[in-house]
């Protein structure tokens, strides 16, 4: 599988971290996040791996350079400044993901999932990974219903930033500036959105706090 790792946000909560740094190039426990996210594809399997990047992305290609260093074949997907939210950066980057589904990961959360679990087939056309819901976020923002993802607000849980995707779940996308949420909604009413719960290490590292406590 191939799979894209997501890096082109600002970071505007981690500031004056990400003045002059991308986020996913932050420090965690001794390496990058994003080299963290690197190694756990590759010894998943993953060959191929696009990174996409708006603030400081000659940085994000200075130290990842190819890929070869890691064991993979890294491509970019440079987008305006601002970005273009998830799922218009996704679309920007479908040319280089190929015809089957692959692997997408938010550059600024650390995990321990096993990401070879993940599925190379799925039935429908997304296929997410769900977690339990941290302090700041205690509403979470899906449920799990049989194996697949609904709006219902019970016992929802929160979106680890780790999913697959089908190529066709972005073939109504334009290019330009678009959020991921409206579209897996709008998916899932269909029935075509499943999902995993994972009960291991997980953060999404989303303040200076977070990101000590990490480090700690």
């Amino acid at each position: 599988m191939r799979a894209m790792i997501l890096a082109a946000g600002r970071g505007e909560r981690m500031r004056p971290l990400t003045d002059a740094t991308p986020k996913p190039l932050l420090m965690v426990q001794g390496k990058p996040l994003l080299v963290h996210h690197l190694i756990a594809l590759e010894k998943a399997g993953v060959t191929q791996v696009v990174i996409n990047h708006a603030w400081f992305g000659e940085k994000i290609e200075a130290l990842v350079g190819d890929g070869v260093a890691y064991g993979l074949q890294v491509s970019y997907s440079p987008e305006p400044a601002g970005g273009l939210e998830t799922a218009g950066g996704i679309f920007q980057a479908l040319p280089l993901l190929g015809n089957s589904p692959f692997i997408v990961v938010n550059g600024d959360v650390w995990c321990d999932y096993p990401f070879a679990a993940l599925p190379s087939q799925i039935q429908g056309v997304a296929h997410l990974v769900m977690v339990d819901n941290p302090a700041q976020h205690p509403e979470g923002d899906f449920s799990i219903n049989n194996g697949l993802l609904s709006n219902a607000s019970d016992n929802a849980l929160t979106y680890s930033g780790i999913a697959v995707f089908h190529p066709g779940f972005f073939a109504k996308c334009q290019p330009g500036r678009y959020p991921l949420a409206p579209l897996l909604r709008q998916q899932m009413v269909k029935g075509q959105v499943s999902g995993e719960y994972y009960h291991g290490v997980w953060c999404d590292v989303g303040t200076p706090e977070r990101l000590d406590e990490l480090n700690g």
